[in-house]
């Protein structure tokens, strides 16, 4: 389970405000990535909080809600799959990464970046935590507010395409969603760099 044993050390070291933050959408086949950067007020209390896979969507949803009642800071980005197909998954998440820490009405002393490598255009230092939604309490609530922000959009994208069924798997790579591409073709926010092998016939430059 996460605690503020990182921010703490910080903390001591004369950082104040340590920002964690942490991506939703590496993986899935449609739809952006989503980065978001928390800075807590030191020993807040969020009853349950773990890194956002491990929860059922009920709990990110309560404390999507408390953490950005509570939180000192929050930032959100998405960038979406045109920019994905452009610049790669791994720069993208980056970007977004470095937009949700500027977007934040507080700039951070240091962040926390879940994760074994950091971006580059950082506006603070900065350290790479492996699994760091499963230790730091700031990257666990970042965890959750990129997770529940891009389900939301991609439960909204399940009503302007309702034939891809996105409020069930969220873009990710199913079978249920191959099925659906493989009878209705990409629709427009699809990674078209993420669906050669499936459809080599559809997208193979």
């Amino acid at each position: 389970m996460p605690d503020y044993e990182l921010e703490h050390a910080l903390q001591a070291a004369g950082y104040s405000l340590v920002c964690g933050v942490d991506e939703a959408g590496r993986g899935p086949l449609a739809g952006p990535v989503c980065a978001a950067a928390v800075i807590l007020k030191p020993d807040a209390v969020f009853d349950g909080l773990d890194d956002s896979k491990k929860l059922s969507e009920k709990k990110r949803a309560l404390l999507f809600d408390k953490i950005c009642e509570q939180a000192i800071a929050y930032g959100v980005a998405l960038v979406d799959n045109r920019r994905i197909d452009t610049i790669n998954i791994l720069n993208a998440t980056f970007e977004a990464m470095e937009q949700a820490v500027v977007s934040m009405h507080v700039a951070p002393d240091y962040i926390l970046i879940d994760g074994n490598r950091l971006p580059e255009h950082l506006c603070a230092l900065a350290r790479a935590v492996v699994k760091g939604d499963a230790k730091s309490m700031s990257v666990a609530a970042a965890s959750v507010l990129a997770k529940v922000t891009r389900d939301r959009l991609m439960s909204q994208m399940d009503r302007q395409y309702p034939q891809y069924q996105f409020a069930k798997h969220k873009g990710y790579g199913t079978k249920l969603h191959v099925e659906m591409l493989h009878t209705y073709g990409p629709c427009s926010i699809h990674r078209r760099s993420f669906l050669k092998n499936i459809l080599p016939g559809v997208y193979t430059s």
